[in-house]
């Protein structure tokens, strides 16, 4: 009996995950859906990146939102997609859901620990609460993020026989509700009506508008370029994700660039009796701001709110000294300043195979490290790694996700040998084969191509059953109940 126990033991499959960000976690978590025993390291708490502040998994750094809802966006589209393909951390979003008008924004508390108690109370994972700086042996999934410590990645460098890459990456701040002047600041969704709006009704919008008159904002420009930096540096263009560029270098691109960017007042209109409202000689009353910044709720208290598109490397006292130059934020008080910091990724089309593997090895990749840049690009990949594991350890031909849908144009783009110039990326439309017939209409096509997406992936999920695991909406109802 002793030697049979010890047989079994040995010959049970195994999986160790580096990371337990959203890709990590989502891997771990369809893996163990799959009776799969895994070893999930991660460093906190006992060290964190510069960019975290929760000793949670799953945290989401750079903002609380992951993106767009709609089917016909490619963003949406690829939220639509792994809820067909049966994903957690997807579930655990909408659980932790804060308004945010068409976008899935979560609260990032309630997001981080329903994942946390998910992994902590399955019975195949086995977290480790320690820093890895050597690869071991075996099957391993390596979803460390963009901010692995230097000696992982650099063995992951030595594993891969190329160069790495990297670029910045930077996070907006957050200010207090309480600290909201609602004399000047309203409650509007873009192309939407707006209304009256203090502290209490902030509670019940989506998005609060600070609007700049043309001398604010002339002023709030002029300082804005001139503020003191946190690393003093000149950036190039290949150095910033252009998604996550800091908002002071998007303005020294010009004058106008943030009325055209971040701060574009199209599609908000002043509410009545607002102070700013005025009449001209001619009678025309000027019924839209010169340009505004944008609050989204950080929780679903609405408590706190980010500067959306204000990702900085200003110093922290330049950002309150600054950022209080916003109408209505003249006596902001700050929950989190922004922070930047350095963000690596592999030469994925160089280095990895279709599944994200390191060609003659047994160690796949996943998440940002990868370039597929994205909270819910992380997840997606997490999943592929999860389910490309599993079809390897079964002896499953590897899984080879349509290439007309989001997440399989991103991964045929990210591993295709002929990707020059690799620079991490978003799911977009562009990506996707075009379709048969030209469609005029830019929404008309972009409904063609989810509607071509949807159709590809659930042929090729009725022909490979090993993609869905029917427990797994049993397993979110019963950790809602453990973990409230």
């Amino acid at each position: 009996v002793y030697k049979f126990i010890l047989r079994k033991v040995h010959m049970e499959p195994r999986v160790t995950i580096i990371g337990a960000g959203l890709a990590g976690s989502e891997c771990a978590l369809q893996l163990a859906a799959r009776h799969i025993y895994v070893d999930l390291y991660d460093m906190k708490p006992s060290k964190m990146s510069p960019a975290h502040h929760s000793p949670n998994f799953a945290e989401l750094v750079c903002s609380n939102s992951l993106k767009s809802l709609k089917l016909e966006s490619a963003a949406g589209l690829l939220k639509h997609e792994l809820s067909m393909l049966g994903s957690y951390l997807m579930k655990f979003a909408f659980q932790a859901q804060v308004p945010a008008g068409g976008a899935l924004a979560v609260d990032r508390d309630v997001f981080s620990r329903l994942v946390t108690c998910a992994l902590e109370q399955n019975p195949f994972i086995t977290i480790h609460h320690q820093e890895v700086v050597d690869i071991p042996q075996g099957n391993v999934v390596i979803a460390a993020g963009p901010l692995c410590s230097d000696g992982l990645f650099n063995q992951l460098i030595s594993y891969l026989g190329s160069s790495s890459l990297s670029f910045f990456d930077a996070a907006a701040p957050i200010v207090d509700v309480e600290s909201i002047n609602f004399d000047l600041v309203f409650k509007q969704s873009r192309y939407a009506h707006s209304c009256a709006c203090d502290t209490q009704s902030a509670a019940q919008g989506d998005y609060l508008n600070c609007p700049f008159t043309k001398d604010a904002y002339l002023a709030f420009y002029h300082e804005l370029i001139n503020a003191k930096r946190a690393i003093s540096k000149d950036f190039e263009q290949k150095d910033l994700f252009s998604a996550c560029q800091p908002v002071e270098e998007v303005a020294r691109t010009g004058v106008d660039s943030l009325r055209f960017g971040a701060l574009k007042p199209v599609g908000i209109s002043y509410p009545k009796n607002h102070p700013h409202l005025h009449i001209n000689t001619s009678g025309a009353a000027f019924t839209r701001p010169y340009a505004v910044c944008q609050l989204r709720s950080e929780n679903s208290q609405r408590t706190a709110y980010n500067l959306v598109g204000f990702q900085t490397n200003l110093l922290w006292g330049e950002q309150k000294r600054v950022f209080r130059m916003i109408p209505g934020l003249e006596e902001a008080e700050f929950f989190r300043y922004g922070v930047m910091h350095r963000n690596s990724f592999v030469d994925a089309p160089k280095c990895l195979d279709t599944t994200f593997k390191i060609p003659h090895t047994k160690i796949r990749l996943a998440g940002q490290i990868t370039g597929t840049e994205g909270y819910t690009e992380a997840i997606a990949s997490g999943l592929f790694a999860a389910l490309n594991t599993y079809c390897e350890l079964m002896d499953h031909p590897s899984i080879q996700l349509p290439v007309t849908g989001a997440f399989g144009s991103l991964v045929a783009y990210a591993t295709n040998p002929q990707t020059s110039t690799y620079q991490p990326m978003h799911v977009n439309f562009g990506l996707m084969p075009v379709l048969e017939h030209r469609i005029k209409s830019k929404a008309d096509r972009y409904k063609a191509y989810a509607l071509r997406a949807e159709t590809d992936l659930s042929a090729y999920i009725q022909n490979h059953p090993e993609l869905i695991i029917e427990s797994v909406v049993q397993d979110v109802a019963t950790l809602n109940n453990v973990c409230g």
